[in-house]
C-alpha cells in the first residue's frame, strides 16, 4: 500500500480521536468566551504552592482562570433558604446551567460548608478566628460590618493568585449568563448600582457590591489592598461605603483603572430595574432587610420567569418574548406593597425608610 495514504490516514484516525475526546470533555459545550479570554492580563503567579484554596479556585475555574464566588452563612443554607433560590435561578436561567460547574461557595461556618458539599459544588471554608458568622447578620450591626470586611480580605488573596471572578450575593437571582452581557473590551472592574444615571463611566452612580466583575492584574490588587487598609479609618462603615467614598475621592484615576457601571436595566435590583423579563440578566433582593422577606419576593421574581419562559414543569426550553404579559412582582414582602396593575411600570421607587442593601 503507498505509504503516504497510510500516513493521511493515520492523521484522520488521531483527529477524530481528539474531535471525540473533547466531546465526550465537555469543552465545546460551553461558549466560546470561557475558552478565549479578551479579559485585561492577569497577575503572573509563578511557582505558588499549591494549597488548599488554590487548589479549589483551581477546580472550579474556567481555563482563563474565572469563576463565580459567592460567601454563605447557616442563614443562607437551610432547606428553602437563600442558597435553594440560587442555585434554582441558575438551574432556570438561560444559558446559566454549565456556571454551577464554575461556582465557589465560600463557607464562613461549618453547617454552610456541609451543605455546599451536599450540593456537590466547590466549597472552601473561611477560617473566622473565632468570629460566629453563622446566624442571619442584620444590615449594619457589628457583625455584619464584620463579615463584609472578611469578604473583602479572602477576595484580595484570590485576585493576588491570578483569578478573575465574579462576586455575587446569594440574594441576587441569574437568570441569564451575565458573561454575555458583560463588557469585554479591557475593564478591569464592572459593577453593580443600586440605581443608575444612563452613564457607564459616571463616578455619580451609587455601586452594590452585592455584584461584580473584577480581572485579575496589578491595579485591581492595589484596589483591593487599598479597599481593605481604609477599614482601620471607616468606624462604623460597611465596605460597600468605603469603596463609593474612594471613589469619590478619585481612586479610579490614581490607580488609572478602567471602571464600567452596570446599566439597571440589566443588572438590576430591588431598588431599580427595568421590570422587563425580556432583557434582565440578573435581579438583586437590595432595598430590603431581612431573609424572610426577601425569600418571598425572590421566589415570586422565578415564578415569574418559569411563567415567561413558558416553563410550567419548570424543564422546557420553549422561550416567550419581551411582549410577553406576565406581571413584574411587587415586592410585596420586602415593601408591603399588593400586586396591581402599576407593577409594570419601568422603575422603582425605593420607600424612603427604606435600607439599602
Amino acid at each position: 500500500m503507498d505509504s503516504s495514504k497510510i500516513y493521511v490516514g493515520s492523521w484522520i484516525v488521531l483527529v477524530s480521536l481528539l474531535v471525540l475526546n473533547l466531546l465526550r470533555s465537555g469543552v465545546w459545550n460551553e461558549p466560546v468566551w470561557t475558552s478565549i479570554s479578551s479579559f485585561p492580563q492577569q497577575n503572573k503567579t509563578p511557582n505558588i504552592p499549591k494549597d488548599e484554596l488554590e487548589a479549589v479556585l483551581e477546580g472550579a475555574s474556567m481555563e482563563n482562570k474565572t469563576l463565580v464566588i459567592g460567601v454563605v452563612n447557616k442563614a443562607y443554607t437551610k432547606e428553602g433558604s437563600m442558597l435553594d433560590l440560587f442555585l434554582q435561578s441558575i438551574q432556570l436561567g438561560e444559558g446559566t446551567q454549565f456556571l454551577r460547574n464554575h461556582l465557589l461557595l465560600i463557607a464562613v461556618d461549618q453547617t454552610a460548608f456541609d451543605r455546599c458539599n451536599l450540593e456537590r459544588l466547590h466549597c472552601y471554608k473561611l477560617k473566622t478566628d473565632g468570629v460566629d458568622f453563622s446566624g442571619e447578620k442584620i444590615y449594619m450591626s457589628n457583625d455584619f460590618i464584620k463579615m463584609m470586611w472578611s469578604r473583602t480580605l479572602f477576595l484580595t488573596d484570590v485576585l493576588r493568585r491570578g483569578y478573575n471572578f465574579i462576586f455575587t450575593d446569594m440574594d441576587v437571582m441569574w437568570l441569564r449568563n451575565p458573561f454575555e452581557r458583560l463588557s469585554h473590551e479591557g475593564e478591569d472592574l464592572q459593577i453593580s448600582c443600586d440605581f443608575y444615571n444612563g452613564q457607564p463611566s459616571d463616578r455619580a452612580n451609587p455601586i452594590n457590591t452585592g455584584f461584580y466583575f473584577v480581572a485579575s492584574n496589578n491595579k485591581t490588587t492595589t484596589l483591593f489592598d487599598t479597599w481593605y487598609a481604609a477599614k482601620n479609618e471607616s468606624d462604623g462603615m460597611k465596605e460597600q461605603d468605603v469603596l463609593g467614598r474612594l471613589i469619590r475621592e478619585g481612586v479610579i484615576e490614581r490607580l488609572d483603572l478602567r471602571v464600567r457601571f452596570l446599566d439597571t436595566l440589566y443588572f438590576g435590583g430591588f431598588c431599580s430595574s427595568g421590570k422587563d423579563y425580556g432583557k434582565v440578566v440578573t435581579i438583586h433582593a437590595n432595598c430590603c432587610v431581612s431573609i424572610k422577606s426577601k425569600i418571598k419576593d425572590l421566589r415570586a421574581l422565578l415564578n415569574g420567569w418559569i411563567k415567561f419562559r413558558g416553563r410550567s414543569d419548570g424543564t422546557s426550553t420553549e422561550k416567550s418574548n419581551s411582549t410577553s404579559t406576565v406581571l413584574w412582582p411587587s415586592y410585596e414582602g420586602c415593601w408591603g406593597i399588593k400586586p396591581d396593575s402599576t407593577s409594570t411600570s419601568n422603575q422603582t421607587s425605593t420607600p424612603s425608610n427604606q435600607t439599602l442593601i
